[in-house]
């Protein structure tokens, strides 16, 4: 089995972006969500409450941006922010963002 982590820096701040609210989808015909959740007070989701969801294919996480910058107070430029990716194999795959009011950036990481 696959299993899979986030972590979101506000990089306007240089902080962690604590309870930004993340859902996890799997492409079938469509997009079916399996979990949703928010990220800890250091930006991260560890867990999304079962690995047996993480099988070779295509997934997206949408990250609740709009709502998380208006929470802090501050506008933003995107409401959310969705990332797409292929699982291929087992082992652990981490899928961090970097965020501002006006950008983002991912990559794969470790």
């Amino acid at each position: 089995m696959a299993t899979l982590s986030t972590h979101v820096l506000d990089s306007g701040t240089g902080r962690p972006a604590e309870g930004v609210s993340v859902v996890l989808e799997r492409s079938s015909s469509g997009w079916t969500p399996l979990a949703t959740a928010r990220t800890d007070s250091d930006g991260r989701i560890r867990d999304w409450g079962s690995d047996e969801i993480l099988t070779p294919g295509i997934f997206r996480l949408t990250f609740g941006t709009g709502e998380w910058f208006e929470q802090q107070g501050r506008e933003c430029f995107y409401p959310e922010v969705t990332v797409t990716f292929r699982i291929t194999e087992d082992g652990h795959f981490h899928v961090p963002i970097l965020l501002s009011a006006y950008a983002y950036s991912t990559y794969r990481g470790s």
